[in-house]
């Protein structure tokens, strides 16, 4: 099943798939004195009609892993056609005239590898683990269904159910997961991140098969493209092979996206929705820049280590000072991604301990950014919230689809591999000063959104057979 999920969830499920034989494109492991060593040299191509390749070799194995990675996603979408980049996702396994419907994944599962795709909101990416002599396999296919996909009816209105079905499976029917949708409606005013990736139900229910033709149209080409191969291969080899496969597809002029910048928020924006759960939640989140639009790109690695900072593990202040310290809270996290196309947010969630009130818990989360404003950390904290950071970095470089995942990213959203290699000389560099800045610049009232969920029993829940969804707003 063809699911949109989180970088996290890919990295947790990337695994390495190896088949026997020398690899046609690798240099065996045996034969090279720095195989055990983790390479980050990324080998940069351009073809002639605009797609870009980028490779990494690693020879630690006879394995691959190989992305498309297509700029485009549910942020390029308007109203009325949400949860048409991930229709279309699903739609990219149902053939093409070479390769008809199914035929994809069970050709790259014989040849013993795996494969399967994911929709963000600033991207699509479709990818395969395989042996590294079978890479030219799924070149071969990726290539073919660039420009060749097979738009059935019968089989777009299909798979728009099975994506309807997954949204009531995932969201309608999840109370954390239709809180955390909600308030990212609410949160933006005019951003596209206010749609949910899988679309909204109204849009999914009135989408056709022409949006999906269009949309295919519109932005499935090699200039709106970027492969990116990490394994046992020669980059050299893997330039000549994507030139093969890939450089006989034409450019097309895309579709040229307006600016969505986020409008200025005056005042906190809360919300209460009534939702038959176990225990309550509160989410909250302050609008914050990113690397791509900040003002200063130190202002988004400061964010990123305040971040850390707050929920950086059983020693950060959250996890210290209000689920084991003041037990005003079972669970509390922190999250940022300074790598996103538009204006994000820096969230915290939480679920307040038996007996405690949701406003008491969200002034202590306030309490813990008001201390920093006040005060700046120590050093000795710093030190240890800087070298958690960073040793996670490290330790995700040693995944070679998450290296990939990496790259993917930073090339579709126009940041270039290179800032990759910027991370840790930016991480160490940010100071104690930078983080208070920043939670004194960007964590303000004015920049916050509250989203809480009261949980309704099972008695109150239940009306004439149905379960009622009540929403508060105010701004």
């Amino acid at each position: 099943m063809r699911i949109y999920i989180s970088l996290l969830v890919l990295v947790a499920a990337a695994t390495l798939f190896m088949t026997e034989g020398a690899p046609a494109l690798a240099t065996p492991a045996a034969d090279n004195s720095s195989a055990l060593e983790m390479p980050t040299e990324v080998h940069a191509f351009e073809l002639a009609n605009g797609m870009k390749i980028r490779v990494i070799e690693n020879h630690r194995a006879p394995v691959v892993v190989s992305q498309v990675w297509y700029n485009v996603g549910g942020s390029f979408e308007h109203s009325g056609i949400t949860g048409v980049s991930h229709v279309l996702e699903h739609m990219m396994f149902k053939g093409t005239p070479s390769y008809p419907a199914g035929k994809f994944s069970e050709i790259v599962a014989a040849n013993g590898g795996k494969d399967n795709a994911f929709t963000s909101k600033d991207y699509t990416a479709y990818f395969q683990q395989i042996g590294s002599e079978k890479l030219e396999i799924c070149l071969t296919m990726e290539a073919d269904r660039m420009r060749n996909l097979l738009l059935n009816e019968a089989d777009f209105l299909k798979e728009v159910e099975v994506v309807k079905e997954e949204r009531r499976l995932r969201t309608d029917d999840k109370p954390t997961a239709l809180l955390y949708e909600r308030f990212n409606a609410m949160a933006y005013a005019n951003s596209p991140y206010q749609q949910p990736i899988i679309g909204w139900m109204e849009d999914l229910d009135s989408m056709t098969i022409e949006d999906l033709s269009r949309w295919y149209k519109y932005w499935y080409a090699p200039n709106n493209a970027t492969l990116v191969v990490v394994g046992d291969v020669d980059a050299d080899a893997v330039h000549e092979l994507a030139r093969e496969h890939f450089g006989a597809l034409a450019a097309i002029e895309l579709p040229r996206i307006k600016p969505r910048k986020e409008v200025e928020q005056h005042g906190v924006k809360r919300m209460t929705m009534q939702l038959p759960a176990e225990v309550p939640t509160l989410i909250m989140g302050y609008k914050v820049p990113v690397l791509i639009s900040a003002e200063a790109p130190e202002e988004a690695y400061a964010l990123e280590v305040l971040a850390a900072l707050l929920d950086g593990g059983e020693s950060a202040r959250l996890s210290r000072n209000l689920v084991r310290g003041q037990q005003l809270a079972t669970s509390a996290s922190a999250g940022y991604s300074l790598y996103s196309r538009h204006e994000s947010l820096l969230t915290f969630s939480a679920i307040p301990a038996k007996g405690v009130e949701i406003a008491r818990l969200e002034a202590a989360i306030i309490e813990e950014i008001e201390a920093i404003k006040k005060t700046p950390p120590e050093q000795k904290e710093m030190d240890r919230v800087i070298a958690q950071v960073l040793a996670s970095s490290v330790y995700e470089q040693d995944s070679s689809f998450y290296r990939a995942m990496q790259v993917g990213i930073l090339e579709t959203l126009g940041l270039g591999w290179q800032v990759k290699d910027e991370y840790i000389e930016n991480i160490r560099a940010v100071t104690a000063e930078q983080v208070q800045q920043v939670a004194r610049k960007y964590l303000l009232d004015k920049h916050l959104t509250v989203a809480v969920l009261d949980p309704l029993s099972l008695e109150a829940a239940t009306v004439n057979g149905s379960v009622p969804t009540g929403e508060r707003h105010a701004d």
